[in-house]
């Protein structure tokens, strides 16, 4: 099969135990998606009672829909590595920054 290769901002660290794709809070999606326009969550979350079998693969951001965070540009994620984790009940993108208004 052919593979695509893509540089993409890592998922350094993921805290969200039930994630499917989350191993020792490390996030071993291809590509994950972040946000719904408004909201930083991590589009790509969801749970199973089995976890993700690869374990050498580190996701990146494949895209992200949050126009307002200051790392996105034209719906890509420009940061050197993002963290997700849980706020409240939420799964969220921790570095979300809101984009400066001049």
């Amino acid at each position: 099969m052919p593979k695509v290769t893509l540089e993409m901002p890592p998922v350094a660290k993921c805290s969200v135990d039930s994630c499917a794709y989350n191993v020792s809070q490390k996030c071993h999606a291809k590509a994950i998606t972040v946000g719904d326009g408004q909201s930083p969550g991590c589009d790509t979350f969801f749970t199973a009672n089995a976890h993700s079998r690869e374990k050498q693969r580190i996701a990146g951001v494949g895209a992200c829909k949050v126009s307002g965070c200051r790392f996105n540009d034209d719906f890509e994620c420009n940061a050197g590595a993002i963290e997700v984790g849980r706020t409240g009940s939420d799964v969220r993108c921790l570095s979300f920054s809101p984009r400066q208004t001049p």
